[in-house]
């Protein structure tokens, strides 16, 4: 019953977009450092997620908005919620008018519905909990994104609203901050005809996003930062072969 018990108490975290990438690595840091992790994605068979007692696979796509919203209430009737990582996403690159309807659609439903939904699901609770909303963006938030401009709009929504969560929630305690990497070595360029640079010194990697998150933890009570850009020390691009 002890033991129970100090599961039941421990802080939770959860992280979408967590069977790979950013993702992943976010998950593991914060198991790391002692958190409950709940780790959501679409399909956790070929990544480097590791199953332990405090880190769980949950299998559903972030469009399934029902199922969704069970899972995170499930998860917070149970477990004290102190940390939300909205990281799912994807990527669609080229000329706008290249683009189509379902291509759009899924953009703006992963990289801006599902975060907002699911900080609205859990804001009564992280409120309670002092917790933290951190939302990964993208340097594009800030740019002209030619070759990708509904991508960028959704990152730069994403970035606008995170601003805005924190005016509205920080007297309760609660911090939303926005990590905005550049280019970094994950699959979000799978339907991209580019893909980071061959040079070390020109991408990110997923484990730089995950000290980053460390880092805004370990901030003094009091201070938050509320945004952070990463970027690798080279600006270099490669065109993939066709």
């Amino acid at each position: 019953m002890e033991c129970m018990n100090q599961l039941m108490n421990k802080k939770a975290a959860i992280v979408t977009g967590a069977s790979s990438g950013i993702g992943c690595a976010v998950s593991q840091k914060l198991c790391a450092l002692g958190y409950e992790v709940f780790g959501f994605g679409r399909d956790f068979g070929k990544t480097a997620w590791h199953e332990t007692d405090s880190m769980h696979a949950i299998v559903c796509d972030v469009l399934d908005t029902d199922k969704l919203c069970v899972h995170v209430r499930q998860i917070a009737a149970q477990h004290p919620v102190h940390i939300l990582v909205n990281n799912a996403g994807v990527g669609y690159y080229g000329l706008h008018e290249e683009l189509n309807p379902d291509k759009i659609k899924r953009l703006v439903r992963t990289n801006l519905e599902a975060p907002m939904i699911l900080t609205q699901q859990l804001l009564r609770h992280l409120k309670k909990n002092a917790g933290y909303v951190i939302n990964i963006s993208s340097v594009t938030a800030a740019q002209s994104n030619p070759h990708g401009c509904a991508y960028g709009a959704t990152k730069a929504g994403l970035a606008s609203f995170s601003r805005s969560l924190f005016d509205e929630a920080r007297k309760y305690g609660v911090k939303a901050v926005t990590i905005s990497p550049d280019m970094t070595q994950t699959n979000l360029y799978r339907n991209a005809d580019f893909r980071e640079g061959d040079e070390p010194a020109s991408y990110l990697l997923p484990a730089d996003v995950a000290d980053a998150v460390e880092w805004i933890l370990g901030q003094r009570d009091g201070i938050i930062v509320t945004d952070i850009t990463l970027k690798p020390q080279l600006h270099r691009i490669k065109r993939k072969s066709i």
